[in-house]
């Protein structure tokens, strides 16, 4: 996958889409299983259409409710709407690399009005999944910046330059990339090679859609290094089960899995996640990943295919 360096982080070269998909199929011996039989998913303009038809809507964030920095339009609206309407809604979001605060901070500037209790991370699925291993001394990878609220009783070592850092840690967490380099990501890899150790990664997604392209998030680098240490790394967040439990011990009531919706803007995150949980989802066409390309074409390539595509949330 071709790089180049900005102010934040690695981002995918001019071909970023057609990149970003071929990695993320390259992987697919990584991630559950798509569903064998699918019909073709109805097409939609907003969910609007189909409000009445479930009683949760789980949303992705980044290619549903903002690119980056910026709110999609219309999409506060749709959620009034749909919350009129008697239904629940969450963020389900692969977002690790923030405090939950920081998050629901984001989202008020951005004009939503999210509870914490309605705003489910990969971020919160990995420090429920860290089971007897809290107590391990732990390789952060995350970006200073960020602080480590929500990490406090962790005992972490950042990543950086220093090779001494990675041989003395005992397993370690990727919820953050901006900040990472490949000088580090070498590093972790001749670590692992020397004496493995578990991984944990906090955020599968290997691209996310920004206001300028693509930019690198976790998952890439964790899959590179299984490919290259053959330690398997361990995941959290779509399109793995543990952050659905998670949205689904936040409903009250719990819906029918049938009346449950996530919205999202991957394949290969969103409604593969979605099939693994069980739940229904909808493809959101023109914001996020598939802006500007041929949802239909991808979905045939993949063989990972929505309830329905829609064109905007």
């Amino acid at each position: 996958m071709g790089l180049r360096q900005g102010a934040g982080g690695d981002h995918l070269t001019e071909h970023s889409f057609d990149s970003a998909f071929d990695a993320y199929e390259a992987v697919r011996h990584r991630l559950p299983g798509a569903q064998t039989a699918q019909p073709h998913p109805r097409r939609i303009e907003t969910l609007a259409e189909i409000v009445d038809d479930f009683d949760a809507f789980f949303l992705d964030a980044f290619g549903v409710l903002n690119i980056g920095e910026t709110a999609i339009p219309g999409v506060a609206e749709r959620i009034a709407d749909i919350r009129a309407a008697g239904k629940q809604v969450l963020v389900v979001s692969n977002a690790a690399g923030f405090p939950q605060a920081a998050l629901i901070d984001k989202y008020h500037r951005l004009g939503f009005d999210f509870a914490t209790e309605q705003v489910v991370t990969s971020r919160a699925a990995l420090l429920a999944g860290l089971d007897g291993r809290r107590d391990l001394h732990w390789g952060l990878m995350a970006t200073r910046s960020t602080g480590l609220r929500d990490l406090e009783d962790l005992t972490l070592t950042y990543l950086e330059e220093d090779p001494a850092a990675y041989d003395a840690v005992e397993g370690f967490l990727m919820v953050g990339s901006a900040a990472w380099t490949g000088e580090r990501q070498t590093l972790m890899e001749a670590a692992l090679k020397g004496r493995p150790r578990p991984v944990l990664v906090g955020n599968p997604d290997i691209v996310a859609p920004r206001e300028t392209g693509f930019s690198i998030e976790p998952g890439h680098f964790a899959h590179r290094l299984a490919d290259r240490t053959g330690v398997q790394p361990q995941f959290f967040g779509k399109p793995f089960h543990n952050i659905y439990d998670l949205a689904f011990a936040r409903l009250d009531p719990l819906p029918p899995r049938s009346r449950i919706l996530m919205v999202g803007d991957s394949l290969h995150t969103d409604i593969l996640g979605a099939q693994t949980a069980g739940i229904a989802s909808a493809l959101v066409a023109d914001y996020g990943f598939f802006q500007g390309r041929d949802v239909e074409q991808a979905i045939r390539t993949a063989g990972i295919a929505p309830d329905y595509v829609t064109n905007r949330p």
